[in-house]
């Protein structure tokens, strides 16, 4: 199978016949077999009626049933499980993703050969509330990562097999496959600009609160993929220098107050000094995280994942 596009959803009844029968065209124009994956994300609508329909009528519809709402990660999670075409591009359900951009990314993956292959909604239909945090967002996700991409939040992008199958994405993950895949060793990562639709049905079901998570989750992807395997470095380099920065300090102090004495200088307690709480403080902090590395590196040593590699070929 060519291609399998992976469609999570949540109370998206309105628009799922519209979707299919879009990318049915579009696909058949262009002579590229497909399956069309559908992941309800524990909709309370007809939505799930609608997917058994088509899949009773269309051979190319799948559905997962979720029973409960878990979240747009713990979707694409199942779906790339579960997909089976050489590539995959997920794409949202409400119709704000253009299906006519499907071959092209398509193409991208086969004849480019990239291993991911990122939408850019470079004009958006979306209200100031989302698009200015997005921008900010966006901004802050290519600082921290160092892969240029405009838009990490974009739900249209199309995945060469052996990315989404070596990738785990929970919480919100989801906006952060390009960092995944790049600390995977998938580091061929392009871009497309693509249209982006005005809502046809329906509202947004995502808040405010997914920024702040977002932020939170990109913190945790960052950690994962420079430290996952040594945390030691991490917590023990830091903890060794807050240490050092407090004992260089408190030696400093304690000449200085052998000076003082030594030449009859009069001069307060050493304890009324607030440098010697700092320099205390740093000792103590510098302990506790060379504490927490160490802690952490005896987990990290018992992980089962903790000689999991990415292997491309095996010459026997």
């Amino acid at each position: 199978m060519d291609l399998s596009i992976v469609v999570p959803l949540f109370n998206e009844e309105e628009s799922l016949k519209e979707l299919f029968d879009w990318v049915n065209k579009v696909l058949k124009e262009n002579e590229i077999s497909y399956e069309l994956l559908f992941v309800d994300d524990g909709s309370n609508d007809s939505s799930w009626e609608v997917v058994e329909e088509l899949a009773s009528e269309n051979k190319e519809v799948r559905g997962i049933k979720f029973r409960r709402n878990y979240g747009k990660s713990a979707a694409l999670y199942s779906g790339f499980d579960a997909a089976r075409g050489d590539v995959v591009i997920t794409m949202d359900a409400d119709l704000q993703d253009n299906p006519d951009e499907l071959p092209g990314l398509y193409r991208m993956i086969i004849d480019e050969g990239y291993d991911l292959v990122s939408g850019w909604k470079k004009k958006r239909h979306d209200p100031l509330g989302k698009t200015i945090p997005s921008k900010l967002f966006n901004r802050t996700a290519r600082w921290v990562s160092g892969i240029k991409l405009h838009d990490f939040n974009c739900g249209l992008k199309a995945y060469r097999k052996e990315v989404v199958k070596s990738v785990e994405v929970y919480g919100e993950m989801h906006r952060y496959i390009p960092i995944l895949a790049k600390r995977n060793g998938f580091g061929k990562i392009g871009e497309k600009v693509v249209i982006h639709r005005e809502r046809q049905y329906g509202v947004s079901k995502f808040g405010v609160e997914r920024f702040l998570k977002g932020f939170l989750d990109l913190l945790s992807v960052t950690f994962i993929s420079k430290f996952g395997k040594r945390p030691m470095h991490l917590f023990g380099g830091l903890g060794t220098l807050m240490f050092m920065v407090g004992f260089f300090s408190s030696v400093y102090l304690g000449i200085r107050k052998l000076y003082y004495v030594y030449h009859d200088i009069p001069q307060a307690l050493l304890t009324s000094s607030p440098y010697f709480y700092i320099a205390l403080a740093c000792m103590i902090i510098g302990t506790q995280l060379f504490v927490a590395g160490f802690l952490a590196e005896l987990v990290s040593r018992n992980s089962p994942e903790r000689n999991k590699y990415q292997i491309e070929k095996v010459l026997k």
